[in-house]
């Protein structure tokens, strides 16, 4: 009960010192009064979004957020990186065409000598068809795009198991063939890796999520790339962001911006530390990562005939990103105005990112009073949140029907009530 009273206690005082009355600040930040009343007598915990949102108001500098606890994390970063004797999945697929996901011990598999790419002897000689191997690089890296463009419109569950199968098929053609193409097969076969793990993000297995990681980095590593251990770790600072834990995302999006790191690399660090900034509020700090994520992803990518690391649906990530941060930073309603122009430049073809800032860009307008506006662009983001069944995108839809769950009286929040709760019902894992 302390952390309530402290908070209770500083946001009277921080609201005094503004010559505030308490009808004052819930006309500000769209709360009742009788709701602010409770919190400032320790009635009554303060939620972080209600924290964000009088920390701005007030210009309390992050101060307000550091008194409310973050959110315990699902997964110990201690047990998400152990190795010993770890467990590991293999899809099998059987001759009568169905596929099973097979468990194996870390010992097991390298008894097998399966994890031999990834730094021990590879085994075997180079008796596969270089031609062949060619081939399937170049076919390969073809489907990896049609892939992400599948991964736009459709339930990752579905993709899983084909993007799975890729992957395992490239690490297997690796070891049988001449070292250069070898090379080329391990590297796709780590962004293959990669991208499976941020799928299984979508799925809500954050524990997964981190092995496949993990496995990319193997790969990549194996194939003479050791760049994408750094955007690992920005791909990890995205499972803690989603835990609002923030100086865990801070502290790994600072690890990845090291000297010797691409720019692009870097760049997309320095946007995930500036969102890590936003969830802590303070508002200096994430301004001056986004202003260096800018800079950085304005450099030429230098992946070759590589996939893109990252987003390709978005023209100007930075400045989405910025419409996102000031959300989190309290900021609703200079939130909307930059999703409204940013969210219409995004391609109709990209359904997962349309529906991530559409529901991003609904609940800014929905905590900023404008519940009816709110809820007209809610309604058709529904039938694509059920499409692409995102649990990331379903974090989002939750503090939505919170903040609309605080207008009962209202019409459009009565009418769209059932549709939310029904689409909520099937995405959420």
């Amino acid at each position: 009960m302390r952390q309530p009273i402290q908070f209770g206690k500083e946001l009277r005082k921080l609201r005094i010192a503004a010559n505030l009355t308490l009808t004052d600040l819930a006309n500000r930040i769209h709360y009742s009064k009788g709701q602010l009343s409770k919190v400032e007598r320790g009635l009554k915990a303060p939620s972080r979004d209600l924290a964000r949102l009088c920390d701005a108001a007030l210009n309390a500098g992050g101060a307000l957020v550091k008194l409310t606890p973050a959110m315990r994390p699902k997964v110990t970063e201690a047990r998400a990186t152990e190795d010993a004797d770890e467990e590991v999945w293999l899809m099998q697929l059987s001759a009568d065409g169905q596929s099973r996901f097979q468990p194996m011990g870390r010992r097991q598999l390298l008894a097998a000598g399966a994890a031999s790419i990834a730094g021990m002897s590879i085994g075997g000689t180079e008796t596969g068809s270089k031609a062949g191997s060619e081939e399937l690089l170049r076919v390969s890296r073809s489907l990896f795009d049609q892939y992400r463009q599948l991964g736009q419109v459709t339930n990752p569950a579905i993709l899983l198991p084909a993007l799975i199968s890729q992957t395992h098929m490239l690490r297997e053609a690796a070891v049988t063939t001449d070292s250069a193409t070898r090379q080329g097969l391990l590297k796709l076969g780590s962004r293959y890796a990669e991208y499976v793990g941020w799928l299984v993000q979508e799925t809500g297995n954050e524990q997964g999520a981190l092995w496949w990681t993990r496995r990319a980095v193997e790969l990549a590593a194996s194939g003479g790339d050791r760049h994408l251990a750094a955007y690992a770790l920005v791909r990890r600072a995205l499972v803690t962001l989603y835990r609002e834990d923030a100086a865990q995302t801070i502290g790994l999006a600072q690890q990845a911006q090291e000297d010797q790191v691409p720019p692009r690399i870097r760049g997309l660090a320095a946007q995930r530390e500036a969102q890590g900034h936003a969830i802590s509020g303070d508002y200096d700090a994430c301004m001056r990562g986004l202003d260096r994520a800018k800079t950085l992803l304005t450099s030429p990518v230098e992946d070759g005939d590589g996939p893109v690391i990252g987003t390709t649906n978005l023209s100007e990530p930075v400045a989405m990103i910025t419409g996102w941060c000031l959300h989190d930073l309290g900021r609703p309603r200079e939130a909307a105005e930059i999703l409204d122009r940013e969210f219409a430049r995004v391609g109709s073809q990209a359904v997962r990112t349309k529906v991530r800032y559409g529901v991003r860009r609904a609940l800014a307008y929905a905590v900023a009073g404008e519940v009816d506006h709110a809820c007209t662009l809610t309604r058709d983001l529904l039938g694509g949140a059920i499409t692409v069944s995102s649990a990331t995108i379903a974090a989002d839809l939750r503090s939505l029907a919170r903040v609309l769950n605080r207008h009962p009286r209202n019409a459009q929040v009565r009418d769209l009530s059932p549709e939310l709760s029904t689409a909520l019902r099937i995405v959420t894992p």
